[in-house]
């Protein structure tokens, strides 16, 4: 690797190709397409400042443009990485990783539950040696790294930090994102492990040891996303993200934690569907809601502990098997939207998700569409574009007060634990997903191509495929790896992980401790099983 004018190379098959432009260097002069000066921003509620409606910096996209950071991981750890590759040649900033149904688990690919499922959603990560496979080649101290894991969110960020100790990086360098929220998971997703109050210890395990030892990684993405592809409002997916965040935080402050020693690095993730005025509102009032929750509840000292930042990916659940091109339209509003509304990251979807796992070709229009947004849309051109419509502000308003509503009534219920134990976000996510799908089935709420605009398909989007044979492999590579080490070091380690649960300590350096020593994500995850056991969420809910 070598770095020229602030720009990272990588050389791939002998040539060198620019994968990241670290200056963030963007126009001097602001002008029209037509040849208008653009002021920084309009009317006199400025950016930057609290309540931070209009925007958390004060230059907002002017300053530097949002993270492209698209999400992939399919199959092997091999061909992820060669993704991983194209996408970062061709512009994206940060890598976002989509694991497996199993590694989602904790399960290792030679497990029984994992058969018919390796690879299929994700990348299939067991070992150190897939993760080393996954980021070959990738620097990990100047490229940022989401992952979309939870229950076993600090093993995964393990064996990443081992990763980088290897490539001489100190986890003090790292930067990047585990989603590491449960709450969702029995909320709306459902790839949930253990019971929620050992799996909140788990979380905050990583909040006090990343404070100190790795400060530059969010420590957790709370996450409305899933909320609302299950299909809430969104109103309701901003209520029930920020109760999660409230819970989040109380837990972290009755571990013994400060404010501020956790809050500046949380991160939220949210959806952007189709309404392109609601969905820039919703990000506004949110910005402003958070601001004011944690002001008034918890007077942090640093003023990042206040401050809403979060990544956006456009609403799967809105694409089309039916006619799957005009799924790039939906993509363009959906991500035109988000920026419009002060994203700091963002993750644009394929055409053709709605069919099977994204192609090469189908990937990059998906990129190149923020791109068009960033550099010919004039949108990142202004702070708060939409700031000051009548029709946006009275919006965000009416956000902000359904969501606070929501938020009062979780914590009357006794904050969003108790209220997930007794179904109530499952029930009220129910309520408005059934309500919408009455609404297409009707034809009150159009969708082009399924119930208006449909015609006879000539042609098909080819689907990508997964090879079948991976979990065989993912199998024979899982054998070597436990011939090939020390096991009686794995016992042994395994053993020091089991007493540090019973004595409740922090869990992160001996899981950390127990990936140096070649412990498998399922081996760790069935030693915690063994104390926490695991958890069904009550019938019906």
């Amino acid at each position: 690797m070598v770095v020229v004018n602030s720009k990272i190379t990588l050389d791939y098959d002998n040539k060198k190709e620019v994968i990241l432009n670290m200056s963030g260097q963007r126009k001097k002069n602001w002008q029209t397409l037509g040849g208008i000066p653009i002021p920084n921003s309009m009317g006199d509620d400025k950016s930057g400042i609290p309540p931070y409606t209009r925007g958390i910096h004060g230059e907002m996209y002017r300053d530097r443009l949002w993270t492209m950071r698209q999400y992939a991981g399919f199959s092997s750890a091999k061909e992820t990485n060669e993704r991983f590759k194209l996408l970062l040649n061709r512009g994206q900033m940060g890598l976002s990783v989509a694991f497996d149904l199993p590694t989602q688990l904790g399960l290792d690919a030679d497990d029984e539950l994992s058969l018919g499922e390796v690879g299929k959603v994700g990348v299939s990560i067991s070992t150190l040696a897939d993760m080393r496979e996954l980021l070959d080649g990738i620097p990990l101290d100047k490229v940022s790294t989401s992952m979309t894991i939870n229950a076993p969110a600090m093993i995964l960020l393990a064996m990443y930090v081992v990763v980088a100790e290897e490539q001489g990086v100190d986890a003090s360098h790292l930067r990047g994102t585990i989603q590491n929220d449960i709450l969702k998971e029995y909320i709306a997703r459902g790839t949930y492990v253990f019971p929620p109050e050992p799996s909140m210890k788990l979380i905050t395990d990583i909040f006090e040891y990343c404070s100190t030892h790795i400060p530059k990684w969010n420590t957790i993405s709370i996450s409305g996303y899933h909320i609302r592809e299950a299909g809430c409002t969104a109103i309701q997916e901003i209520g029930l993200t920020l109760s999660n965040a409230i819970e989040y935080i109380d837990a972290a402050l009755e571990k013994g934690l400060k404010i501020d020693d956790f809050a500046p690095q949380l991160s939220f993730f949210f959806n952007c569907h189709n309404d392109f005025f609601e969905e820039s509102a919703k990000f506004r009032a949110a910005r402003k809601l958070w601001y004011d929750l944690v002001s008034s509840k918890y007077s942090p000292g640093n003023i990042k502990s206040s401050k809403l930042r979060f990544h956006t990916q456009v609403a799967g659940v809105s694409l089309t098997a039916q006619q799957p091109l005009n799924n790039v339209a939906r993509v363009a509003i959906q991500a035109l939207a988000a920026v419009c509304g002060g994203t700091q990251s963002l993750h644009t979807n394929s055409y053709d998700e709605a069919i099977g796992l994204p192609t090469e070709e189908s990937a990059t229009i998906a990129l190149r569409t923020q791109q068009i947004i960033a550099h010919e849309s004039g949108a990142a051109d202004v702070v708060d574009p939409l700031g000051g419509s009548h029709y946006v502000e009275y919006l965000t308003q009416k956000i902000y007060d359904g969501a606070m509503e929501i938020i009062n009534t979780v914590e009357a219920k006794g904050g969003a634990m108790e209220a997930i134990k007794q179904g109530w976000q499952q029930q009220e996510i129910h309520n408005s997903a059934y309500k919408h799908l009455n609404d297409v089935e009707s034809g009150e709420r159009k969708i082009v191509g399924v119930n208006v605009g449909e015609m006879e398909e000539l042609s098909k989007v080819s689907a990508m495929k997964v090879d079948m044979k991976l979990g065989n492999i993912q199998t024979e590579k899982l054998n070597k790896w436990r011939q090939n080490r020390d096991n009686a070091l794995v016992a042994e380690t395994l053993d020091r992980l089991s007493k540090s649960v019973k004595q409740g300590e922090n869990l992160f350096p001996i899981v950390i401790d127990a990936v140096r020593n070649k412990c498998t994500l399922g081996e760790i995850m069935n030693c915690l099983k063994q104390h926490y056991g695991t958890w069904m969420a009550p019938s019906g809910f």
